[in-house]
């Protein structure tokens, strides 16, 4: 029995190698349609929109969403944005606004939602144009490297290295709370610092959405008024409490409602208290 099982066994192999050329173009085939397919169900389920290709570095994305976290959301009531950034007068878009308002989720769909239009996929937006991306770079959260040595700052700075020393003209760079890690005074110097850098490389750069908490970094649009924007996550007020609109718009915020969102987490009274004292 296990001679005429191995004999089987031996004649099955030598078919299936005969046909290996055949049996490889099939699967890739059938895994490029399966693909394919799956786009198209998903542009039609999430009512998606055909990008319009560029090569002249501009962004335009009209009630642009979050593929991902629209879905995850148990209202399914996600806010979509628009936004709009090209390679020389809004090459970089200084974001402020408190923790929770937002910021991290929209700069992170516009990414996903070039990363998409380059994969060949329909877009989470009602209308889009994408112009050619060569990388894609991203500085968010917060980790250490123990094991190697590298604190949460160290990371930071690594990571915001690379990205300077790599990124070209065609690039799409995240900065989410550059120089968080270390002084308020450090990190706004080095915040500051890597943003002017990013704008005054060359006389088109890469398209950049910076976040920070760090306002004073707000007064760079003042020093390059052809190159930075600032826009924030809307906030408005209910019984002195923020209540998060989720919507980009063009200016600065007013502040970080820092204190609140500590409230709206739940640290005690007495802390508050004493921190919202210290603040004034």
């Amino acid at each position: 029995m296990i001679a005429i099982e191995h004999e089987y066994f031996l004649s099955l192999v030598e078919r299936t190698v005969a046909e290996t050329a055949t049996i490889q173009k099939v699967a890739h085939d059938v895994a490029e349609l399966d693909c394919l397919l799956s786009y198209a169900q998903l542009a039609e389920e999430q009512n998606y929109c055909q990008p319009a290709i560029r090569e002249t570095g501009e962004l335009f994305l009209k009630d642009c969403r979050h593929p991902v976290v629209e879905n995850l959301l148990l209202t399914k009531n996600f806010v979509p944005n628009t936004i709009e950034m090209n390679t020389t007068e809004k090459q970089l878009v200084v974001i402020t606004g408190p923790n929770m308002a937002g910021k991290s989720v929209l700069m992170r769909q516009v990414a996903l939602t070039i990363l998409l239009a380059h994969i060949g996929s329909y877009v989470p937006a009602r209308e889009a144009v994408i112009s050619l991306t060569d990388k894609i770079f991203v500085r968010s959260g917060a980790a250490d490297m123990i094991s190697a040595g590298l604190s949460t700052f160290m990371v930071e700075m690594v990571e915001t290295a690379y990205i300077l020393k790599n990124a070209t003209e065609k690039s799409f760079i995240i900065m989410d709370e550059i120089g968080r890690g270390t002084s308020t005074y450090d990190g706004i110097s080095i915040a500051w610092a890597v943003a002017e850098y990013i704008v005054k490389r060359s006389l088109t750069g890469p398209k950049t959405l910076f976040a920070t908490h760090y306002h004073e970094l707000q007064k760079l649009s003042e020093k390059f008024p052809d190159r930075i924007q600032n826009y924030h996550m809307l906030v408005t007020e209910h019984e002195q409490k923020p209540v998060f609109l989720y919507t980009f718009i063009r200016g600065s915020a007013p502040h970080s409602y820092g204190i609140a969102v500590a409230q709206l987490a739940g640290i005690p009274a007495s802390v508050i208290e004493e921190a919202t004292l210290l603040l004034h």
